[in-house]
């Protein structure tokens, strides 16, 4: 019987969380806006059943929810509409509930958090987003927190660090990787020497799975740091080393952005929230730990082994670099 749902399953991150529940040989739903690309990533898995919705129907959003006990939710939006976040997110509770739905999760980001005031931030740091793209994210957190307060549903966050590898297209890492693979110049958002944390998009998948199945989880909101604290600098000589070739960067910082965003909107979107990489958020990860016990997180030289590979079996597609939040 299929009783857990992937809502937004297409995206990197849905895929990571599939893998694990298909490991676990159980039945799972897909759902996503459009029928081809779920087929494309899920048609060969008889596990997986596929289904459509349309976010601003609510008898579609029902529809989608009907008959399912946990929902997972990855939903993503077009950068430059961050607002939708909120807006989606109630219509999706509202469908859940009516649906019966009993639990939540959904996979955040580091953007509620806005300017880290300590040197590691832990689920108890302050959320004081001065972006807008972070009021956005803390809003659709406050909704699916306040749903578990008013006993409407269990809810669950939890938020991700930046994270990068195969298949992943809106990374600040990827256009270095592919320039690894294919030659050319990588276009990055620097300063690339300052400290970062990246996770591995495989390894969310067996956290998601382990969280689902953990009652003390909901009521509460978790973090998945990386793999430790580097620099961009150093996982671009990780890539050098293993290709054997000396890549060229072209470093964009605040200033550049804001210039090549008057001809590229996407590009414009990513100035406020360049303090993510002057200031970074490097997240404790401590409870979440404790709560599910060692937390598996693939090395970096391994991580860029797998990415490259990925690239050079031919999954090479052309991409405006994006921060890398679901």
């Amino acid at each position: 019987m299929t009783n857990i749902a992937l809502f937004g399953a297409a995206g990197v991150i849905g895929q990571s969380i599939a893998a694990a529940i298909r490991a676990n040989g159980r039945p799972y739903r897909v759902v996503g806006r459009t029928e081809a690309s779920l087929r494309k990533a899920f048609g060969n898995d008889p596990l997986a059943e596929i289904v459509t919705w349309n976010p601003d129907s609510p008898a579609s959003v029902k529809a989608a929810a009907t008959g399912i006990e946990t929902l997972i939710y990855v939903v993503g939006v077009d950068y430059t509409k961050f607002a939708l976040h909120p807006e989606v997110m109630r219509k999706t509770l509202a469908g859940a509930v009516a649906a019966g739905v009993k639990n939540i999760v959904l996979i955040g980001t580091v953007y509620p958090y806005g300017r880290p005031e300590t040197r590691m931030v832990r689920e108890d740091h302050p959320r004081e987003p001065q972006t807008f793209k972070g009021r956005m994210r803390k809003a659709q957190e406050d909704l699916v927190m306040q749903a578990h307060a008013d006993g409407h549903i269990r809810a669950t966050v939890l938020r991700l660090a930046d994270f990068y590898g195969p298949g992943v297209e809106g990374s600040y890492l990827y256009s270095a990787a592919k320039a690894a693979v294919q030659g050319g110049v990588a276009d990055m958002v620097g300063p690339i020497d300052l400290p970062h944390e990246f996770c591995f998009v495989p390894d969310v998948g067996p956290v998601v799975a382990k969280l689902v199945n953990t009652p003390a989880a909901f009521g509460r909101i978790w973090n998945f740091a990386g793999a430790g604290v580097t620099t961009q600098r150093e996982l671009v000589s990780e890539m050098e080393r293993q290709t054997g070739r000396k890549l060229k960067l072209r470093v964009a910082g605040k200033t550049m952005l804001r210039l090549v965003g008057l001809f590229v909107p996407m590009m414009r979107e990513l100035v406020e929230m360049h303090y993510l990489i002057t200031d970074p958020v490097i997240m404790d990860d401590s409870a979440l730990q404790r709560l599910i016990g060692p937390l598996h997180k693939t090395p970096y030289a391994e991580g860029i082994r797998q990415t490259l590979a990925a690239m050079t079996d031919g999954r090479i597609v052309e991409s405006v670099a994006l921060p890398s939040h679901p």
